[in-house]
């Protein structure tokens, strides 16, 4: 099969002829019909997030239909359509996973970083970690659900019940949790890079009360923040967004370091909280939440081998919405 890998990080991925993976007993074998690509994919290429293994196959928004199931898979049959996310793969017996809290297991195994993922024609993935897809439905569009969606649906649920919400980095988790946050009655405020007008427009399509630049100040004080982008610097700011008693929420897996600021930006019983991953109960109630409520998702399709041309644009900040590679 063909398959993008990273030989060595801050490099490009290479394509390389590799041998279709053989599942293990609990796993499947899935041909990949669409992999989004993640800003999480890019901390790994870029360096910024130690590697695990190398070569690695990166990719964890995979939309797929189950080729091969072995001893153990449950009812997942041949000819399912599955996605598989970010969380590969959980212990089961360490304090967090018995209670319930899977996302903050001790030795997790992630799609995309410990074990290969989705830029390529095939992968296989532990089949107690596969969501069960419906067969309708564009595969590319479906994609982005998988980790932007559920990222973002579980960093929304730590908002609280917020009725102003603002979303810093308007990209593809944003523009997802806009239209939950929309449906929900949430005055969204979606903050930009200056000058962005092409994303403003998207936000203020998808539903949003107020569209600006990060250097801009919304019209009213918000109940939350959800900031999507990496830069860490975007904290105090968030801060100085929300009222007193508001929550400021980091919704990615890496950031630049937090730069002081005045503890007159805390106090007033703001808070800060990050968010961790996911679990199986978040898909769950995401995709049903989606099947009850459908989302619009805004990609970019490239083929497979132009995996590194997606990955310049996301780190470019030349996106709207979410880039998708359909081998």
């Amino acid at each position: 099969m063909r398959a993008m890998r990273l030989h060595g990080q801050s490099r490009s991925l290479v394509l390389d002829e590799v041998p279709v993976p053989e599942p293990m007993p609990g796993e499947v074998l899935i041909r990949v019909l669409a992999c989004g690509v993640c800003r999480t994919d890019l901390h790994i290429v870029d360096g910024e997030l130690p590697a695990h293994r190398l070569p690695l196959v990166p990719g964890h928004e995979i939309v797929g239909v189950v080729t091969q199931a072995t001893e153990g898979t449950g009812d997942l049959a041949i000819g399912d359509r599955v996605g598989v996310p970010w969380l590969g793969g959980t212990c089961g017996h360490c304090r967090y996973c018995l209670a319930g809290e899977e996302n903050l297991c001790d030795t997790p195994q992630f799609t995309g970083y410990d074990r290969d993922g989705g830029y390529a024609e095939y992968c296989v993935a532990r089949a107690a970690n596969c969501v069960r897809l419906p067969p309708e439905g564009d595969a590319a569009h479906l994609a982005p659900l998988l980790c932007a969606g559920l990222i973002g649906f579980r960093s929304y649920r730590r908002t609280g019940r917020p009725r102003t919400l603002g979303l810093i980095g308007f990209g593809a988790a944003a523009h997802i949790i806009a239209q939950v946050a929309r449906d929900d009655g949430v005055a969204v405020h979606a903050f930009t890079r200056p000058g962005d007008t092409r994303t403003q427009a998207l936000a203020r399509r998808l539903g949003a009360h107020w569209a600006g630049g990060s250097d801009e100040r919304p019209p009213e004080p918000l109940d939350a923040v959800i900031i999507f982008a990496s830069a860490g610097q975007l904290v105090p700011l968030g801060l100085t967004l929300v009222r007193k008693g508001g929550r400021v929420i980091c919704a990615g897996i890496h950031m630049s370091d937090i730069p002081a600021f005045p503890y007159a930006h805390l106090w007033g019983e703001r808070e800060i909280a990050s968010i961790a991953n996911l679990t199986r109960a978040d898909a769950a109630d995401f995709l049903a939440r989606v099947a009850a409520h459908p989302i619009v998702t805004e990609v970019t399709t490239y083929p497979l081998e132009e995996a590194n041309a997606a990955l310049a644009a996301l780190r470019s900040g030349d996106l709207v919405g979410a880039a998708v590679l359909v081998p």
